[in-house]
């Protein structure tokens, strides 16, 4: 890891930190561990590095860097520090895209092609995308980071906290409105039981906000808004609504936390995890 990016080390941080003691599974029991990785800007700082000295001098641009430009990056190294020769994928969105990965890990586990699986989501910050993303609003906070679900069939972690639904992805165009697919992907939903949890999107900006101020007007339950703290992570943030969600659940007494992302050029999508009576789902 001495020569990767930023958006790498973050990853394999919060992979490690997810799989706790199922990582010693890996080398010993043959544990079948699948890796959904989700980016939106992706290995900003070494693209930026690499297409610096192209533009400077094209003959003695350095191909070191070129590997670490790509999207597929930080899931290689992942793949390669925890020895897992199983399914990873990485998908590009987004950051409605992280809840996408949610469900294609929780299809691989239903299918049988792992015994677990890790949903990653993660981001690093460059000027370049803090200044692009000002262009948009100039009250966004642009931050970086990463944060992942670990998912698997039965988990003796307790208590036990389930994926019961990932909605639709519902895109918005001249043709669907973001309020629209935000209150479509809310209605894909199970119920919304008293004491609910719901953790959005949200960043404490009007125009950005009002989508989903909207779709959820009339939610009468408790809410959570990571992103007001720990500003856009892009992706990132969006693994942080879901950890945050399934730590709520974890630690406290609400039935039910519906975490809802309305992205930023793309879709509206939600999921709910509920609280199991015992620990035998995936967390």
């Amino acid at each position: 890891m001495r020569r990767t990016s930023a958006i790498a080390h973050y990853t394999v941080a919060a992979a490690i930190e997810a799989l706790g003691s199922d990582a010693a599974k890996l080398a010993t029991e043959g544990w079948r561990l699948g890796i959904v990785f989700c980016a939106m800007s992706g290995c900003v700082n070494f693209s930026r590095r690499f297409c610096d000295e192209m533009l400077k001098d094209p003959s003695t641009a350095s191909p070191l860097l070129f590997p670490e430009t790509v999207f597929n990056a930080p899931a290689s190294h992942l793949s390669a520090v925890l020895g897992t020769p199983a399914l990873y994928y990485t998908l590009v969105g987004d950051p409605g895209t992280f809840l996408q990965g949610v469900a294609l890990a929780a299809d691989w586990l239903s299918t049988d092609k792992v015994d677990g699986c890790l949903v990653l989501g993660a981001e690093e910050q460059d000027w370049l995308v803090a200044e692009a993303f000002q262009l948009f609003d100039p009250q966004g906070i642009v931050s970086e980071g990463a944060g992942a679900l670990y998912l698997r069939r039965d988990s003796q972690r307790a208590p036990g906290v389930e994926l019961r639904a990932v909605s639709q992805p519902y895109l918005f165009s001249g043709h669907a409105s973001r309020t629209e697919a935000a209150r479509r992907a809310r209605n894909d939903l199970a119920g919304e039981p008293p004491g609910a949890l719901l953790c959005d999107s949200r960043q404490g900006l009007p125009r950005l906000d009002e989508a989903e101020n909207q779709a959820w007007s009339d939610w009468s339950g408790h809410r959570l808004s990571p992103k007001v703290v720990c500003g856009d992570g892009l992706m990132a943030g969006a693994a942080w609504q879901c950890v945050a969600a399934v730590d709520a659940l974890a630690a406290s007494d609400y039935p039910v936390a519906n975490v809802s992302i309305v992205g930023h050029n793309e879709q509206a999508i939600a999921a709910q995890f509920v609280r199991a009576a015992s620990a035998q789902k995936a967390r």
